[in-house]
């Protein structure tokens, strides 16, 4: 494989012009430049992106670290990041540890050893990686997404899902409905404890009873909304309306009214969370809360590049605002 040496022997030139050439950050002759670059061709030579990495201290690349989920809204998220990596010049390296917090922790100090520049981290608190090794990286920016604050100065971009559980069920009490029930994500996580809460203000500001088995515990996946939903109906006063803590759930329920003959919302309204993409492909479009995915990945990857250059920064917690998106589900 040929180096810079053998380019600049090969040109008659020096290594440091060989350098100016290829990045193109000072000024050489058209003579010049036009030997270096046939030396460059003759040589079949390309340039190394660790050598460069090691000189700047940079590698221009970041890392995600995300738990596998069938949950349309992690992939959509993690386009935003991408996006928003490619148009800021950087890579991404994407690691899935499926739920296993061995892989998890192995995948996360693979992407520290090889010097990305920072760390994006989409976990739980019940899978979360072990604060022993994001300390022995300490001069690795580490920005949280969508969950609880971290035992450690790592910063966290969410969203209020406090004010989006209580968005969606208002919006179903404004509309009529007085027997509503819930599908929470599993309460071991912070954002199902928080749209759980949500319902339940909403449902005491309007002096409404949350009725026996109404709050049905899922876990985010569409065979769990399918099942709380096939629970729901089994009860002896089932409920007109649900507020489903995301829209896979939302789906699973959609599924479980369609095998039981009925129709949504003339049968039963439907409120989702997340505003995936599949959302408004639904029959009928499904209502539900939006969580800005996009503006997530773009504030967490403008947060890293702030961290990564002001190391010195205090912890920054940055929270998004949702909002309902009213289709005809209820």
């Amino acid at each position: 494989m040929a180096t810079m040496k053998d380019v600049a022997r090969l040109a008659g030139v020096s290594t440091s012009t060989v350098s100016h050439v290829i990045n193109n950050d000072r000024y050489v002759s058209d003579a010049i430049r036009e030997k270096v670059e046939a030396a460059i061709v003759t040589l079949n030579y390309a340039p190394s992106a660790v050598a460069r990495s090691l000189k700047i201290n940079q590698t221009h690349t970041i890392g995600m670290l995300i738990t596998a989920s069938t949950n349309p809204f992690y992939s959509e998220l993690v386009r935003g990041v991408e996006r928003s990596c490619f148009n800021r010049g950087y890579s991404l390296v994407l690691c899935n540890t499926e739920g296993d917090e061995q892989r998890m922790n192995r995948s996360l100090e693979t992407l520290l050893q090889k010097r990305v520049d920072g760390v994006l981290l989409l976990c739980t608190e019940n899978h979360r990686p072990s604060p022993l090794m994001i300390k022995r990286y300490p001069a690795i920016p580490t920005v949280m997404m969508d969950w609880a604050p971290f035992d450690g100065n790592c910063d966290l971009i969410q969203d209020n899902s406090l004010l989006g559980g209580d968005i969606a069920t208002r919006y179903l009490i404004e509309k009529g409905y007085t027997r509503i029930a819930c599908i929470t994500g599993p309460l071991d996580k912070t954002p199902s404890r928080l749209r759980l809460e949500g319902y339940r203000k909403a449902m005491a500001r309007a002096k409404l009873p949350i009725l026996s088995g109404y709050e049905i515990v899922g876990d985010f996946e569409f065979a769990g909304g399918e099942a709380a939903m096939q629970a729901l109906l089994a009860l002896d006063s089932p409920p007109q309306a649900v507020f489903s803590s995301n829209d896979a759930m939302a789906l699973g329920a959609y599924q479980a009214l369609w095998r039981a003959g009925l129709r949504v919302p003339q049968d039963m309204a439907v409120v989702g969370y997340d505003d995936i993409e599949l959302a408004r492909y639904m029959t009928p479009p499904l209502t539900t809360v939006h969580q800005p995915k996009d503006e997530l990945g773009e504030l967490a990857l403008e947060v890293l590049i702030q961290r990564m250059a002001c190391r010195d920064l205090g912890q920054q917690r940055l929270q998004l605002s949702p909002a309902l998106v009213v289709r005809d589900s209820a």
